[in-house]
């Protein structure tokens, strides 16, 4: 293996979990931190750490000068990005693969192309991927997009082409409202994005959010890893997920699974990728692709038995896919809980110190945390403090061991979202699999009343 040094572009349980997965291959990490994470695990357990600034992240974790600065002194020969930060960021791939480090991710041009929600929904229609009826691109003439959204049927939404996390995006639920909301979608947008382009889709009512996590070798060759259902969100923000998904026969999996890997193949794509639909009345419908490695990628490594991190550094090394799609069998489920630093009912942030920490175990548990007792969570980044991921030979055996692993998760000083966790896992439709994307805020809607 060419790869000796890999430096870790990122913070928190994925900077942890991406130097367990290289020190597993015999390579040696660099963990680079701001000041407010001199503390954090992945700093204390890599072999090499460099601080790069102060606690903001623009300052730190988006510097791209500091981190090539660290990767040099150091003398890195590859930097993983994680996910978040730079991870999807074409022209810091393009600055590392210019310093000839070795970067762990897709080929810039294809982070670029899916960066765009505009030029990905028009590349994922060449490629064969089913697509929301909408518009082929940016609309600006009113005329053009009270023609687009009569083809398309109301309600129609309309969407920001850069950005995401729910801003920038307007329901129509018909033409009189048309003009105002698609001015008002592109002042959000300019606001939260510099850029006001905006698109227009056909709204789905109540559709689950099924998304299918990807591998390419970069020469033409790609598998897929099947599906996983990350349909209780927030805000944008998922919750929970789990694979495989309650609504997803296997015919569907594999028709769809093919698809998607025929797609990737046809790109030339390298590396972990996920494609992302809308899934409603048996129906896919492509709304957008993660270059990237995703928070919820322990549900597969969970059903498949394939480490997806090493996957990534493998395929960064110029070697093949270590698995054809023949080889890849699905058993089991496995349900991963996103556990944020908040309060579980308001969802305020709870930074702060962990007063005590124990971490769930027994057999098929696994927890993503670099959590300790006596470590400050900062007010600074991402709530979310750790993961639980729990596998079960049937999806109801995974939902009873995951109440008696959240039983057992102790994290005291900081709320945390983990009762929760508790309550949905106590509710007959999340019980059951019928659940939506609109679900958990209607039911939290609901508790508050």
């Amino acid at each position: 293996m060419a790869i000796r040094r890999l430096l870790i572009a990122n913070r928190g349980e994925i900077a942890l979990r991406i130097h367990r997965a290289a020190h597993e291959m015999g390579i040696e990490t660099v963990a680079v931190h701001s000041t407010a994470d001199a503390d954090a695990m992945h700093v204390r357990l890599a072999d090499h750490a460099v601080c790069i600034g102060p606690p903001a992240a623009r300052d730190s974790y988006l510097n791209v000068a500091a981190i090539i600065s660290a990767a040099e002194i150091t003398h890195a020969d590859a930097i993983h990005p994680g996910y978040g930060f730079l991870s999807e960021n074409a022209q810091f791939a393009e600055i590392v693969e210019t310093h000839g480090i070795t970067w762990i991710g897709p080929k810039p041009e294809h982070i670029r192309t899916m960066g765009d929600k505009i030029e990905a929904k028009r590349t994922a229609g060449a490629l064969g991927l089913p697509l929301v009826p909408g518009s082929d691109g940016a609309v600006s003439d009113i005329a053009e997009a009270r023609a687009i959204a009569e083809a398309a049927g109301y309600p129609v939404i309309i969407k920001a082409a850069s950005g995401g996390g729910g801003r920038g995006m307007k329901v129509c639920t018909g033409p009189d409202e048309l003009e105002s909301l698609i001015q008002q979608a592109g002042t959000e947008a300019k606001a939260a994005f510099g850029d006001a382009t905006v698109y227009i889709e056909k709204y789905l009512g109540n559709p689950r959010h099924i998304e299918f996590q990807i591998f390419g070798d970069g020469n033409g060759n790609a598998i897929h890893l099947g599906e996983r259902d990350c349909s209780l969100q927030r805000r944008h923000q998922k919750v929970l997920e789990e694979a495989p998904s309650p609504v997803i026969s296997s015919d569907e999996r594999q028709h769809m699974g093919g698809v998607v890997a025929k797609a990737m193949a046809d790109m030339g794509y390298r590396g972990a990728g996920t494609i992302e639909f809308l899934w409603e009345d048996g129906k896919f419908y492509f709304i957008e692709m993660n270059t990237r490695l995703q928070v919820e990628h322990p549900v597969t490594e969970a059903i498949t038995g394939l480490d997806l991190v090493r996957e990534q550094i493998r395929i960064a090394d110029g070697l093949p896919l270590s698995v054809r799609q023949e080889d890849i069998e699905f058993k089991g489920h496995a349900i991963e809980c996103r556990i944020n630093a908040e309060d579980p009912w308001t969802f305020a942030p709870s930074p702060g110190e962990v007063k005590s920490y124990h971490a769930a175990g027994g057999m098929h548990v696994r927890v993503d945390s670099g959590l300790y007792a006596g470590y400050r969570i900062p007010p600074y980044y991402d709530s979310m403090i750790a993961k639980l991921i729990v596998y079960g030979r049937t999806r109801e055996g995974c939902i009873m061991r995951l109440r008696r692993a959240l039983e057992e998760m102790v994290i005291e000083g900081p709320k945390t979202s983990i009762p929760l966790h508790q309550a949905l896992l106590q509710e007959p439709d999340v019980l059951s699999g019928d659940y939506s994307i609109k679900w958990l805020e209607d039911w939290l809607a609901r508790r508050e009343n």
